[in-house]
C-alpha cells in the first residue's frame, strides 16, 4: 500500500489540476484573457502587469492564472518525487515497482509544460476559440490523470484483477465515462460559441449557432443521465456492488445540481457566476464519473474470487 504522505501529493495533484481549470474560466468569462498581450511576458518589456497597461483589472486576472501555473508545476513535481520515494520504498521490502504509477506520477508535469506552451500560443492567436478549447480539453485529460493516478494508488498491487461487478455493468459505467467526456467536449463548443470569448476587446468564436449546439449539448446530458439512471437501477441486483452505489449517488447530487445550474443560466443570459460555477460543476462530473470504474474491481487481493459472467 502506498503510504498516506504519498497518497496527499496525489490528492493535492487533483485539487491543483482542477483548479487551473476554474480560475482559467475566470479570466475568460471576465474577459481578460489578453489582459497580458504577450507571451511570455505579461507587456512588452515586463513580465509582471504595469501601470501603463490598458487593460485596467484584467492584467491582474490573467497575471494571477499565469502564476497559478508555477503552483501546479511545483506540485507536478512533488507528484514524482512522492513516487519516486514510494517506489524506493517499494524496493526496500522486495515488492515490484509499479510501472503504471510511474506513468502517470510524470504526466501532470509534461502536461503543464505542454499547457504554458499552449497558453503561449492562445495569447499570440488573439484567443482563438479552437486554442482556448484545446487548453481545457488538455486540462480535462491531466485531471484525469490525476484520478487515476490516486485511484490506482490505494490498490494493494497491480495483479491480480477480482471484479466486484459483472460484464453488462461494467460495459455500461465505460459507457457512461465515454458519454460524458462527448458531454464536456459539447460543452467546450457552446462556450466557443458565445458571449464568453475569453477577452473583453476582441469575441472570436466558432460558427455554430449558439442556441442549435446548446440543445445538442442537453440533449447528451439526458443520454447521459439515462445511462446514470440505468446503472444505477441495475446495479441493486448485484450485492457486490455496494461500493459502487455510493459513488453513483454522489454523481447523480452533482449532475443534478449541474443541469440544474446550466438550464438557469441558458435561460437567464448566461450570468458570469453562474457559467463559473456550471465550469466547476463539470470538473467535478468528470472526477466523480471517473472515480466509478475503480469501485467495481479490486487490484492485488488474491483472496478474493473473481466475479464473471
Amino acid at each position: 500500500m502506498q503510504i498516506r504522505g504519498t497518497r496527499l501529493v496525489y490528492l493535492a495533484n487533483v485539487i491543483a489540476q482542477s483548479g487551473i481549470i476554474v480560475t482559467g474560466a475566470v479570466v475568460r468569462i471576465t474577459g481578460s484573457g489578453l489582459g497580458c498581450p504577450t507571451w511570455p511576458q505579461c507587456v512588452e518589456g515586463s513580465y509582471i502587469p504595469t501601470a501603463r497597461q490598458e487593460q485596467e483589472f484584467h492584467k491582474y486576472i490573467e497575471f494571477g492564472n499565469r502564476l497559478l501555473t508555477f503552483v501546479v508545476a511545483i506540485v507536478a513535481i512533488a507528484t514524482i518525487v512522492a513516487m519516486i520515494i514510494d517506489t524506493r520504498r517499494r524496493r526496500r521490502v522486495g515488492q515490484p515497482a509499479r510501472k503504471t504509477l510511474i506513468v502517470l506520477a510524470i504526466v501532470p508535469l509534461v502536461g503543464t509544460a505542454i499547457q504554458a506552451v499552449l497558453g503561449g500560443i492562445t495569447v499570440l492567436t488573439g484567443l482563438h476559440p479552437a486554442t482556448v478549447s484545446a487548453h481545457f480539453l488538455i486540462s480535462m485529460v491531466l485531471v484525469a490523470a490525476a484520478v487515476v493516478l490516486l485511484a490506482r494508488s490505494g490498490d494493494p498491487g497491480d495483479q491480480p484483477i477480482t471484479y466486484l461487478a459483472p460484464r453488462p455493468v461494467r460495459v455500461l459505467t465505460w459507457s457512461l465515462v465515454a458519454v460524458t467526456a462527448v458531454v464536456v467536449f459539447l460543452g467546450v463548443l457552446v462556450t466557443g460559441s458565445g458571449p464568453h470569448s475569453g477577452d473583453s476587446e476582441t469575441e472570436v468564436r466558432f460558427s455554430f449557432d449558439p442556441q442549435a449546439i446548446s440543445w445538442i449539448h442537453a440533449d447528451t446530458v439526458f443520454l447521459f443521465l439515462g445511462l446514470l439512471l440505468g446503472l444505477f437501477t441495475t446495479l441493486f441486483l448485484f450485492p457486490s456492488t455496494g461500493p459502487m452505489r455510493k459513488r453513483i449517488l454522489l454523481l447523480l447530487g452533482i449532475s443534478l445540481l449541474q443541469g440544474t445550474i446550466g438550464y438557469v443560466q441558458y435561460f437567464t443570459g448566461l450570468p458570469e457566476v453562474l457559467v463559473g460555477l456550471h465550469v466547476l460543476g463539470a470538473v467535478l462530473v468528470w472526477i466523480a464519473v471517473l472515480s466509478i470504474p475503480f469501485s467495481m474491481r479490486t487490484r492485488g487481493l488474491a483472496t478474493v474470487s473473481e466475479t464473471r459472467t
